[in-house]
């Protein structure tokens, strides 16, 4: 190679910076779609339906790993869509799976005969309510299979499977899992 002679330096042009940059906004915006799609989502919680164990105002995380490996179980506490409103997200507490049978007496939540132990109501009843229009609950109720009894745990306050029945596994979107902001609230959810 002669001494005078160099290899041709690599252009570094506005339109190679721009399509660098493209690439890696979509990157950042590919993963966080499927991030929120497939592993977490955020919510901010409306009402006072779980309180005390999630305030008004909490912002949780729910995580979707858990069933894709696992059926919900009875003290998960879930989210889920709206049976009543499209595109709204609910979240409870799971009381029963499918085949068990919720009964509520003298304001106790009895599942396939035996009375739960429930120190998240704080002593709350837990009573039947009137239901939705073409909801029809009468107890003791057994749950259809591929469906989950939910309730909130602020029993009072609580719109939930006493009053919209069972809900379909199908419209679970997650596991509330923790409450991460404000940060006085911190804390992983059970």
């Amino acid at each position: 190679m002669d001494s005078g002679q160099h290899a041709e330096p690599r252009r570094s042009g506005a339109f190679r910076t721009i399509l660098s940059l493209l690439v890696m906004v979509a990157f950042v915006f590919g993963l966080s779609w499927a991030l929120r799609t497939f592993v977490f989502q955020p919510y901010e919680i409306p009402s006072g339906s779980m309180e005390n164990t999630i305030m008004t105002g909490d912002m949780v995380f729910s995580e979707k790993i858990s069933y894709y490996l696992r059926d919900p179980e009875p003290g998960d506490i879930v989210t889920f869509q709206d049976p009543e409103i499209p595109g709204r997200v609910l979240i409870k507490r799971c009381i029963a799976v499918g085949g068990q049978t919720v009964d509520l007496v003298d304001g106790r939540v009895v599942v396939d005969g035996v009375a739960l132990d429930e120190p998240y109501t704080r002593g709350l009843p837990s009573e039947p309510l009137k239901t939705a229009l073409g909801v029809e609950v009468s107890y003791p109720y057994t749950v259809p299979a591929g469906h989950l009894w939910v309730m909130g745990d602020n029993r009072t306050n609580s719109d939930d499977s006493r009053y919209f029945g069972a809900i379909d596994e199908d419209t679970l979107t997650g596991r509330a899992a923790l409450v991460y902001w404000p940060f006085s609230n911190f804390g992983l959810l059970d």
